[in-house]
């Protein structure tokens, strides 16, 4: 039976940092997650490198940044053979690697050097693959049923799951964790990856879990004043406002997405007790590494922005959860401020479980002292999207280039980034730090941006707003029979 530790890597998907018990949120009930931040460290200044779905992904499975795995605007593009990932590390030294839920990668079923992936990919059928989840409705006796809820994976409208219990997804990715773990091979340690896929949209809880919401009065959204003028607004946001305003941003809309949301944490919450539960019983959880995180986080609404692709905190602070049992390297009940990333994951985790960390890997271990002065973010390429990001132990600066727009937080007075110190004299020198600091990120092209040291960013056109909600270009239909392949 073999001695070296194990690690579980739990993830999930529009998770934002503060949306726990633990980190004071006066709503969302976490007690498992805050049981277990009691037992190990939580590193409250965790961003996402480029916060949306598949980018984010790529730095976690491979310790790289978007400049090293080249994805930085979530293409479908392979893996690059050059860059070891976690999981492939972890099995070259002997371990078994078992990965459950949503991997998100391309082509779908490519491994990414998991003996095995038990998939579930939220109903994408454009790329061929039938996933392990709907196969599983099928044997229950609702073939392509998943989506006949009606709700869109990308809006926040919202109703309760149409099917039995067992059958959401939530309860299908711990049951299979549960499964693997109990068929692990005895003689291996093992490394197991679950990856829920909510609550990201679409927002369809079962109703015991609304229930305890239901009768929770829901705050207002947060606003700064920058927020509410729209004119002044870059074009990378502008779309967005315009679509939240017409979709979301009403009182009932929002309160409503809101409760079914916190619904859905509870949920993976209270499944994950079942891991952990299975764990104990195998004799495996004392020497077992957990950690938990998310690919981004989600605005919810705060100054009028929903979801993800911004580097407001709930978009791109996301939760950093480290539990390791026995090993002084790890602190318990303890909150650490280091600036940290995605691409620490795979580092931290390779380290804690004696295994060396290969060349590839720019994230620095968790496990250790070292700090960075300053984290960068980037997503998007070109027009109108592209957005930077960096921030140091108190300031965050960030850059729309399409419009030449910069907004800089005090995130120690200032959490919820109402007030826009840019223009502020007084915040010059922290302006101007940041600014280089930023310059000195920029490539392949984005170096244009700043001219004989002044920036002056690409120009803004004319905006008008698209007349359709262009989320329902995303919304699934029926999966039985299956669909025509929309892109083999």
């Amino acid at each position: 039976m073999s001695q070296r530790k194990n690690a579980l890597l739990i993830c999930t998907d529009h998770w934002f940092s503060s949306l726990f018990g633990h980190r004071g949120h006066d709503l969302v009930l976490t007690p498992t997650l805050d049981q277990l931040a009691h037992s190990g460290t939580v590193f409250d200044n965790a961003y996402a490198e480029c916060p949306v779905c598949m980018p984010a992904r790529r730095s976690i499975m491979t310790g790289t940044t978007p400049r090293w795995h080249g994805d930085r605007q979530m293409v479908s593009l392979p893996m690059s053979p050059e860059l070891p990932t976690l999981a492939q590390t972890f099995r070259d030294n002997g371990y078994q690697a078992m990965a459950v839920g949503k991997l998100h990668v391309y082509p779908q079923r490519d491994r990414i050097g998991f003996d095995d992936v038990i998939l579930s990919e939220e109903g994408r059928v454009q790329h061929g693959v039938t996933d392990d989840y709907e196969a599983f409705l099928a044997k229950e006796g609702y073939p392509g049923e998943y989506m006949c809820h009606g709700m869109s994976n990308n809006q926040y409208h919202t109703r309760p799951w149409h099917l039995p219990e067992h059958t959401h997804p939530t309860n299908w990715a711990t049951q299979e964790m549960c499964r693997l773990i109990k068929r692990r091979d005895p003689t291996r340690p093992g490394f197991w990856y679950l990856s829920y896929v909510h609550p990201h949209p679409p927002l369809t809880p079962l109703n015991d879990y609304l229930d305890m919401y239901r009768d929770v009065e829901i705050p207002e959204q947060i606003r700064g004043a920058w927020s509410d003028d729209v004119a002044s607004l870059p074009p990378a946001l502008r779309q967005g406002r315009h679509d939240s305003d017409n979709s979301y941003n009403g009182k009932r809309s929002r309160e409503l997405a809101l409760k079914a949301f916190y619904a859905l944490c509870t949920h993976i919450d209270h499944q994950l007790r079942l891991v952990i539960g299975t764990l104990r019983e195998e004799g495996l959880l004392e020497d077992t590494v957990l950690m938990f995180t998310s690919d981004h986080g989600d605005m919810l609404g705060d100054h009028g922005i929903w979801a993800k692709r911004v580097f407001y905190e709930k978009s791109a602070n996301v939760p950093m959860l480290l539990v390791a049992p026995k090993d002084d390297r790890v602190a318990k009940d303890k909150v650490d401020h280091r600036l940290t990333g995605h691409r620490d994951i795979m580092p931290t985790l390779l380290e804690l479980c004696g295994v060396e960390v290969p060349s590839t890997v720019e994230g620095l271990s968790l496990a250790t002292e070292t700090t960075r002065p300053t984290f960068y973010g980037e997503w998007g390429e070109g027009v109108p999207a592209a957005t930077r990001m960096i921030r140091d132990d108190r300031y965050k600066l960030l850059y729309y280039p399409v419009g030449n727009h910069f907004q800089l937080f005090d995130l120690q007075t200032d959490p919820d980034e109402c007030n826009d110190l840019a223009p502020s004299k007084e915040h010059a020198d922290a302006f101007k730090k940041l600014q280089d600091a930023l310059a000195s990120e920029l490539y392949r092209g984005d170096e244009a941006w700043v001219v004989d040291g002044e920036w002056v960013g690409l120009p803004a056109s004319p905006w008008e707003p698209k007349a359709a909600h262009p989320s329902l270009g995303g919304q699934r239909g029926t999966h039985f029979p299956m669909p025509s392949l929309i892109n083999p």
